[in-house]
């Protein structure tokens, strides 16, 4: 019972961290954040850390910028989250790559492939 109520909880962080870090990383003044997509958050159940997982478009480098200069604003981000949620414990945030789309990209690319060969033996 008091388990099903923690996960409950967890996933009601978790949440709010997506929609309020999104909102706060988009008033953020730094040319190095382009455009960005906060894909989902990780908390541990203590809720004292938590992983925010982006999607950013563009070059390699331009993304690696965008995780630095997330990582130098955490503390910002962190503070302006504690401002809004009004928690407790404001967890301690981590900025990670989510590279799933590429992923998926990339599997479709294959996926694509293999038909295409698979088409011209057919018909060969």
């Amino acid at each position: 019972m008091i388990r099903a109520a923690m996960s409950v909880r967890t996933e009601q962080i978790r949440s709010l961290l997506k929609s309020e870090i999104s909102d706060i990383i988009r008033h953020l003044n730094d040319p190095r954040i382009g455009f960005l997509t906060v894909t989902d958050a990780e908390v541990t159940g203590d809720l004292h850390y938590a992983k925010i997982f982006v999607s950013v478009m563009g070059a390699d480098e331009e993304k690696e910028q965008c995780l630095k200069a997330l990582r130098s604003a955490s503390g910002f981000i962190r503070g302006e989250f504690g401002h809004r949620a009004r928690l407790k414990v404001i967890p301690e945030l981590t900025f990670l790559m989510d590279t799933s789309i590429e992923h998926g990209a990339r599997i479709f690319e294959l996926l694509e492939q293999i038909k295409k060969e698979e088409d011209g033996a057919e018909n060969a």
